[in-house]
């Protein structure tokens, strides 16, 4: 059964309280202003005006206040995983998601975030906006992830330029990278909820499972236990989407560091207009400069030196 969403204003939410002020309860999620249960629904409202209905009657509840939206499910192409199954219930499980950015951008580290997130805290999130990153706009990000830095556990780390090209000129492929600072940000959540432990882990999946662990083969400590992968993660669970979205939030705000480290705005992508930008550096602070901004191994690079000399 769907969920039953309407957006109130203020003067209604007080209205709707007063009306069920005899069967609220005490419990009021993080953002709330009331909860109540009457009638086989729950009634969930929040500062934002939106209210929730939860159960059997809800239409019947929400059809007193407004013109209701019952949320459409996902018409998204089918996820594929790798591993272990996905167990059946994953989707309302307490589990740490992961997730990383930046791997395609020529400008800016790869990022990679572990977030925990709690079944009682996923209609919180829903409530906060948290969807897949690459569905919102950077200030969007920026809004939603203040709000999540304060309500759940998270890791982030990030993959300094000038480190990726060192690595990457013995040969180590991205994949690899991707793998180690997952299994890194993992530990690091781990450690930090400790003594809780998660339901399972989700990692937002890149390559399969048995590659992602062979790549992992000469770490001192590796996170194995329960984790699972799937593409689309972030329709599997909302921790997967929490992570992409402060992963964005941390590259962008990388990318604006870096922004002003140059002196002008840094584009992202691998396009065009990054070939100019990479251009304008190498013009401004020499050839020697790009190992602080970017991923050398890029094609931009070359692309760049061409235009500064005047070939594009």
């Amino acid at each position: 059964m769907s969920n039953i969403i309407i957006q109130a204003p203020p003067s209604l939410l007080e209205n709707m309280k007063a009306h069920y002020k005899g069967v609220l309860i005490d419990k009021i999620p993080q953002g709330g202003v009331f909860v109540a249960k009457m009638n086989n629904c729950t009634i969930t409202a929040y500062k934002s005006g939106k209210v929730m209905f939860q159960g059997k009657n809800n239409e019947i509840e929400a059809g007193k206040w407004g013109n209701p939206e019952a949320k459409k499910p996902s018409t998204a192409a089918k996820a594929k995983t790798s591993g272990p199954p996905l167990p059946k219930s994953i989707g309302t499980m307490s589990l740490i998601g992961s997730d990383e950015v930046g791997t395609g951008d020529y400008f800016g580290p790869i990022t990679v975030v572990s977030t925990y997130v709690k079944t009682e805290q996923i209609p919180l999130l829903k409530e906060l906006g948290v969807k897949d990153s690459k569905d919102l706009s950077d200030p969007q990000i920026l809004k939603i992830a203040k709000d999540l830095l304060h309500v759940i556990p998270y890791s982030s780390l990030k993959l300094p330029n000038e480190k990726y090209n060192q690595l990457q000129s013995t040969g180590m492929t991205q994949g690899k990278m991707k793998a180690i600072l997952h299994n890194q940000a993992l530990i690091h959540l781990l450690n930090k909820i400790s003594p809780e432990e998660p339901e399972g882990i989700l990692i937002d999946q890149f390559v399969e499972a048995n590659t992602y662990f062979r790549h992992l083969k000469d770490q001192k400590q590796i996170c194995r236990k329960n984790v699972y992968f799937s593409t689309k993660g972030e329709s599997v669970h909302i921790a997967v989407a929490a992570a992409s979205i402060l992963a964005r939030y941390a590259f962008v705000k990388a990318m604006d560091e870096l922004s002003v480290e140059a002196g002008f705005t840094l584009p992202k992508g691998a396009g065009h207009q990054v070939d100019q930008a990479a251009a304008k550096l190498i013009k401004l602070n020499g050839e020697k400069s790009l190992d602080h901004f970017t991923k050398l191994h890029f094609a931009n690079t070359e692309k760049a030196k061409k235009i500064t000399k005047g070939r594009s």
